[in-house]
């Protein structure tokens, strides 16, 4: 039985995207230690405090500072007696330069959206068919060129393999469709590779799959714009010597498309898929009548010498090759929670449209090329060559290229959707950097957005924008994640054992093992071709990612929640204070010169009430003496320590003098007060040394030493 929205076993909710999952719950032993730390908290008792820190006192709202530091009252609503909700005005930043890029960045990418209009950016099914089939449908344009490339190296009599070739393709898409089909019901909340393997394979198969189904996104933007842009010259031959930074463009906006938004790129992807859809099924209709017009009979391809023998192997590397059209048949099940409710069903169904069209397609295409006697050239495409002889006059040959380079384009928006998704739940489970949690303005995952797209800009242009240079990249790792979905699928249902548990079972296990098939023929035939490559890159990004779930997990570990102790509080370790009672301060101020900045750091850290030093450091003997001097003209109210450095470094020293005074007294945290002076212009900072922002650096890596400012600002 397949799980179902609300089932007590179905997939962790936790595999919904939110806004919040940067700020994931804490476990209920991490609850339990809070508790217990908050009832042996010992604390000065709070006194009323001297602002209203729900500012409703204010009648009028007070006009921000001129350096933009405070924000406007108006800038927050109250929600609740304890609770403010800042509004879209507070997310402006305080200086001119900052506003103006925001406003700039607002009229590209349009204004930022609430956490609530989440559930309003998902798709609808006509919405999402076109947005998650781009990369699947126009796949067909460069499949079947892409098996009769290498039949042809044997020969144009080898072309007769395409038809039985493409036959067996037909039933591997119907295959995997299916078994995705399965998969979407059981992981409602998204039903991609990385989850189900991981789930049910393990945490290492999950990371395989995910490391396969990356570089698959990555490929799908290079491949996708490559044709594209291949398409485009063949129309256009004077736009070939510019094909490089017109494919680089075309990912820019791609880019900048999908950081608007799900559904407004979803609103811009929907015309040229439905359009390509339209204009192929135009060219099968009438081509299909032209060939009944002369009874089906083929026509006899021109002469091909072989430039290789026709073995297994090659026939191996056409199959494989063709394998790409199903690229893409993976991102409904990665992209489930982006549909409407009732996600899965929605799901589902578009999943079943595409995989009826990408078969209908794909065959048809396949064998109007057989029977025209079509053989690929280097300089057009074969859907052009059939377009010419469809439509050798009129427009719908002008028509059906541009609708074509069109799509390829736009297909690779199918990895701009899937590709952020994925890292966002690999750092939901501490294998990818936590930045990829992070929602942008328009409630897209931005930082995967970027990532993705400099990426495949990145091998575009090493790649030369060739399309046959990158194919034999591209069907291995997207294998991989057939075959470890599929085959966690088969652990899963054999797990549940509910009713039809065995029918289930048998077709996911039938989709693993053609996956499996492919996998291996397409590693071993396109070994020497560049799939080493991606052999290479799995491994690398599997271990990269478990050095990543190591870090977040020793993070998590030197950050948990220790338990109180049981007897009388003495000071805790360093950084290991939990109670206010553990705290032991010893507050040090370093002082330059004696003036106003200076002087108000020493007031500040005076107030704090606790044990309080300065540190003085001078180039030599005489200076020290002066400033003790200016000391005891102050009046020496504060204990003053001086250190004399004769080769006139000042942060070295007193880095290290901190460290020694926390060495002689573990048990205190050093406070260190460091008087700043804020400039208002940016050309005024070369004119100082800023050197407490080097104290700051340098301090840093001590352990058991608090760096606080105390800002000066300057009017002018």
């Amino acid at each position: 039985m397949a799980r179902r929205p609300g089932d007590e076993d179905e997939a962790d909710s936790g595999t919904v995207v939110t806004p919040s999952a940067e700020f994931p719950p804490l476990a209920p032993e991490e609850l339990s230690t809070l508790r217990r730390i908050g009832d042996r908290w010992r604390g000065d008792q709070p006194g009323e405090l001297p602002i209203d820190p729900t500012l409703g006192r204010h009648g009028e709202p007070p006009t921000p500072t001129r350096f933009g530091r405070l924000a406007p009252i108006a800038m927050f609503r109250r929600k609740q007696p304890d609770e403010l909700v800042a509004t879209e005005p507070a997310n402006l930043p305080g200086t001119r330069f900052g506003r103006a890029l925001t406003r700039l960045r607002r009229a590209v990418f349009g204004p930022p959206l609430s956490s609530a209009a989440v559930l309003y950016e998902r798709m609808r099914k006509l919405v999402a068919l076109p947005v998650l089939s781009s990369d699947l449908l126009s796949s067909v344009a460069y499949g079947p060129e892409a098996m009769l490339a290498v039949l042809v190296l044997a020969g144009s009599a080898a072309l007769g393999l395409s038809l039985p070739l493409a036959a067996g393709l037909v039933l591997l898409m119907m295959a995997v469709g299916i078994s995705y089909r399965q998969t979407i019901p059981a992981y409602p909340h998204g039903a991609g590779s990385y989850i189900v393997a991981g789930d049910n394979l393990g945490a290492g198969a999950g990371l395989t799959a995910a490391a396969g189904l990356m570089l698959d996104y990555v490929l799908t933007v290079a491949v996708s714009v490559a044709a594209g842009v291949h398409a485009v010259t063949s129309a256009l031959p004077g736009l070939a010597p510019f094909a490089v930074p017109l494919g680089v463009l075309v990912i820019a906006v791609l880019l900048a498309g999908n950081l608007r938004g799900v559904r407004t790129a979803g609103n811009i992807f929907v015309l040229p898929t439905y359009a390509f859809v339209v204009a192929l099924l135009a060219l099968l209709v009438v081509g299909y009548l032209r060939v009944a017009g002369r009874g089906f009979t083929p026509v006899p391809p021109p002469a091909v010498p072989a430039a290789e023998g026709l073995g297994l192997l090659l026939v191996l590397r056409a199959f494989a090759s063709g394998a790409v059209s199903m690229t893409g048949i993976e991102a409904v099940s990665n992209a489930v929670p982006a549909f409407r409710p009732p996600e899965w069903r929605n799901a589902r169904t578009t999943l079943g449209w595409m995989v009826a069209m990408l078969v209908l397609l794909f065959a048809a295409l396949t064998l109007l090329i057989h029977l025209a006697g079509l053989v690929p050239r280097p300089d057009q495409t074969l859907l052009s060559q059939l377009a010419r002889v469809t439509f050798p006059t009129g427009p719908w040959y002008g028509l059906i290229q541009a609708a074509t380079a069109l799509i390829l384009l736009l297909a690779a928006n199918t990895a701009f959707n899937d590709f952020p998704r994925l890292l966002f739940f690999m750092a939901r489970a501490g294998h990818a950097p936590r930045r990829f949690l992070h929602m942008g303005d328009r409630l897209a995952f931005s930082n995967g957005l970027v990532a993705l797209a400099a990426t495949a800009a990145l091998i575009f242009v090493t790649f030369g924008g060739y399309t046959e240079r990158l194919i034999p990249l591209y069907a291995v790792g997207v294998f991989l994640a057939f075959t470890l979905s599929q085959a966690g699928m088969v652990v899963h249902w054999r797990r549940r054992r509910g009713a039809g548990w065995r029918r289930r079972l048998a077709l996911n296990a039938v989709g693993a093992t053609l996956s499996g098939l492919v996998l291996v023929t397409a590693a071993v035939a396109k070994f020497t071709e560049g799939a080493w490559v991606v052999v290479i890159a799995v491994p690398l990004l599997v271990l990269l990612s478990h050095r990543v779930h190591r870090h977040y997990r020793n993070l998590h570990a030197a950050l948990a929640l220790h338990p109180p102790p049981v007897g009388p509080v003495a000071a805790g370790p360093a950084e290991g204070e939990e109670l206010p009672q553990q705290v032991r301060h010893l507050v040090v101020v370093p002082m330059a010169r004696l003036n106003r900045a200076s002087l108000r750091a020493l007031a500040y850290a005076v107030s704090l009430g606790q044990p309080t030093l300065a540190v003085h450091i001078a180039p030599e003997e005489a200076e020290a003496d002066r400033f003790r001097e200016q000391w005891r003209a102050w009046g020496d109210h504060v204990r003053l320590e001086t250190i004399v450095s004769p080769y006139r470094a000042v942060i070295g020293p007193l880095a290290h003098y901190l460290e020694a005074l926390h060495d002689t007294g573990p048990e205190l945290v050093l406070t260190v007060i460091v008087p700043e002076v804020v400039l208002r212009r940016s050309w005024h900072r070369p004119l100082h040394s800023r050197a407490e922002q080097r104290l700051r650096r340098a301090l840093r890596p001590l352990p058991g030493v608090v760096v606080t400012s105390v800002p000066v600002h300057l009017s002018e």
